[in-house]
């Protein structure tokens, strides 16, 4: 940059008068007298007269409502997370400085305001506070708009202003971009009446802006590593198929060695050293495209979401092998595997009789297309469950669209749920964008936490399922939907429609049907199967060596009363794939809550003394005994002549303390008799 460009950065105070003149002259023959205008000052005033503003007003518009503006935090809570220690800290370094720091998004709608308390009252007279946009096209020449319509740092002081009410101001902006892809974020000011000029607020608005999008750098990279750390695996293909890792954005970061020839049959191509963002792949946690903008050679059912400890950070494209005939079954936060049998139950792990019981009733009904509500504790299963009713259903070429009622505010549940079109808020989409109702069509749709849903949503989501058809916020036009509702919750439906909280006739319509899922501790007979099973999964994943277990570490396992339910279990068994570097996981692997809490259970258990066995336990006790001498002590065998679990035989060698007796038996001699109870 020259020194001419530098020095029409700066506003000159001392030109005020001259200035007042020329937008008076401006403003009567569309022209200002030369030199008296820093050229992006009369650039400016010339794009306000084409865009009809009114340099008379003295106030921005009023500001958006306050559901409206959460909602466009919520969406911008990257930027608002990067920005909020500066802004903080401005409370303080601009105390005594009549001045405030002012945070905005890219269209210039404000988001935050911080600085001294003697400027945020005539700053709220003007409207500079959250919700009001200060966009060129809107408040004329100002920092904060200018900056955004240039891209660069901007200086406006005073009578530089296009409109009359705000000439009383000085301000200082610098845009914010992203650190990576360069797109514009939003914008940082520092804003003062005349008096309280500076013409170091525009190196201070500079300098904040640089460390906002040094700490947003940070985070991508951060981002960026657990998102290859999670999906080493994906990018292997060995049956030829290509893999495009997509950032959280929706840029292309990495491509496997099929990739580009099978791209290049579909008539695309990627540049990793300069990429274009994918459109139609959405960012946030729920896995879904928008299928009106996906490009013409992505189809949608080949973008699968890498979730890292439960936060998505990103996708990973699958392009098969042969792109043009290949068909995934479909959509899916967890797609189908073509080997998976039909005729089975998908996913569901255990043969106990209370989840048999579950799962007969789910397979009875996955042929029927009524409505189902799964009951159940957190972390039992219930999303696993309805994946294999959609798999097993007449939609399941459809796509499955999984939300979650609970944690999202009113607004944000509201357009998640129907979408909405373009305009229909600030920070909407570009073109508008479907709701998981509508992009569940021909599917499933499956609602966790059903009972989270705010009670004034109710009656238009019972209207979607009484009428099949679907209004986009801020839309007029209704759109026909059908789909399989699968709805879940851990809240009692009937004690909440008692209290108010959730509506007697959307009850009656999403529980036509029900299944109570067994919480993992009635059904203590499949931990075995489901460790086995996850572990198995876990080292695979993970590319480790398979582990086992050894039988002391199981019977830990079925003795705990796990809380958090399947959910728990799969999550300590990951623990232990990744800490424990033995082939073998020890009792003593395992976390000490497990530990305590079995070793409560071993000390309030009632000490049964052998010699006072009757009855039953007398005749299971010699049964035992006899079995094991039958097979030298081999519990595998004796659980198997038994015909119980090896688990239920370890349980009741510690019930009637034969543990430790047969160790010794089995180690010192073999014709050691057992001991008896007489």
């Amino acid at each position: 940059m020259n020194s001419s460009n530098v020095r029409d950065l700066f506003s000159r105070p001392e030109d005020d008068s001259r200035i007042r003149e020329s937008w008076e002259s401006f403003l009567v023959h569309g022209g200002a007298s030369p030199d008296s205008l820093r050229c992006l000052v009369e650039d400016s005033w010339k794009r306000c007269v084409g865009a009809n503003v009114d340099p008379s007003i003295d106030q921005a518009a009023s500001p958006l409502p306050a559901r409206d503006v959460s909602l466009l935090k919520h969406q911008l809570r990257d930027l608002l997370e990067a920005s909020k220690p500066v802004m903080v800290l401005a409370r303080d370094f601009l105390s005594e400085t009549g001045t405030v720091m002012v945070l905005t998004d890219q269209e210039g709608v404000v988001l935050e305001v911080e600085g001294d308390s003697s400027a945020i009252g005539p700053a709220e007279k003007i409207h500079l506070l959250p919700g009001a946009s200060w966009n060129e096209v809107q408040c004329g020449t100002n920092a904060i708009g200018t900056a955004i319509s240039l891209g660069q740092p901007v200086q406006i002081h005073s009578e530089e202003h296009f409109c009359e009410g705000i000439k009383r101001w000085t301000c200082s902006a610098a845009v914010i971009r992203d650190p990576v892809h360069g797109q514009l974020l939003g914008v940082i000011d520092v804003s003062g009446l005349s008096r309280n000029y500076s013409r170091h607020s525009l190196s201070l608005v500079v300098a904040t802006a640089t460390r906002i999008e040094s700490f947003l750098a940070k985070k991508e990279l951060q981002f960026r590593i657990r998102l290859m750390e999670r999906s080493i695996a994906q990018l292997a293909a060995a049956d030829g198929s290509g893999a495009i890792l997509v950032d959280r954005h929706g840029f292309p970061i990495k491509v496997n060695e099929n990739t580009p020839a099978l791209l290049s049959s579909l008539g695309c191509r990627i540049d990793l050293n300069n990429p274009d963002r994918i459109d139609g792949i959405s960012a946030g946690s729920e896995p879904v495209t928008n299928v009106d903008v996906l490009p013409a050679w992505l189809r949608a059912e080949w973008v699968e979401p890498i979730f890292d400890n439960g936060e998505r950070v990103g996708s990973v494209v699958r392009v098969p092998s042969r792109a043009s005939s290949s068909r995934v079954a479909h959509a899916s936060v967890f797609p189908r595997r073509p080997t998976e049998a039909k005729s089975a139950f998908p996913g569901a792990k255990g043969s106990s009789p209370e989840l048999q019981q579950a799962i007969d009733k789910a397979t009875q009904l996955a042929k029927s297309r009524v409505p189902i509500l799964l009951l159940g504790e957190t972390g039992v299963g219930k999303e696993v469950f309805a994946q294999g009713i959609h798999a097993l259903s007449k939609n399941c070429d459809g796509p499955f669209i999984a939300l979650n009622c609970g944690g999202l505010s009113r607004e944000l549940l509201a357009s998640e749920l129907f979408g909405h079109v373009e305009g229909a808020f600030t920070g909407s989409r570009r073109g508008g964008v479907a709701g998981k109702i509508e992009a569940a069509d021909g599917g499933t749709l499956f609602l966790d936490e059903l009972g989270e849903m705010p009670l004034d949503l109710q009656p238009h989501f019972l209207r979607v399922l009484e009428d099949g058809q679907i209004y986009r916020l801020g839309d007029t036009k209704p759109r026909q939907v059908k789909f399989r509702l699968i709805a879940a919750t851990n809240r009692d439906l009937r004690q909440e429609v008692a209290e108010g909280r959730f509506r007697i006739d959307l009850f009656y319509r999403v529980s036509v049907t029900s299944i109570r899922i067994p919480a993992l501790r009635d059904r203590q007979g499949d931990i075995r199967e489901l460790a086995k099973s996850f572990i198995q999964q876990l080292c695979e994943l993970h590319e480790v060596e398979e582990k086992i277990f050894d039988p002391m570490a199981l019977m830990r396992l079925e003795q705990y009363p796990w809380p958090g339910n399947v959910r728990e279990l799969r999550n300590t068994i990951e623990g232990l794939v990744l800490t424990v570097h033995s082939d073998v996981v020890g009792q003593d692997d395992l976390p000490p809550e497990l530990l305590a809490e079995a070793n409560e259970i071993d000390d309030s258990r009632e000490d049964i003394s052998v010699a006072n066995l009757s009855g039953l336990a007398k005749s299971e006790f010699d049964q035992i005994c006899k079995v094991l001498r039958e097979t030298s002590g081999n519990a595998t065998l004796a659980a198997k002549q038994l015909g119980i679990a090896k688990s239920t035989l370890y349980l009741k060698l510690k019930k009637y303390s034969l543990d430790e007796s047969m160790d010794s038996w089995r180690a010192i001699n073999a014709d050691k008799p057992l001991p008896t109870n007489g």
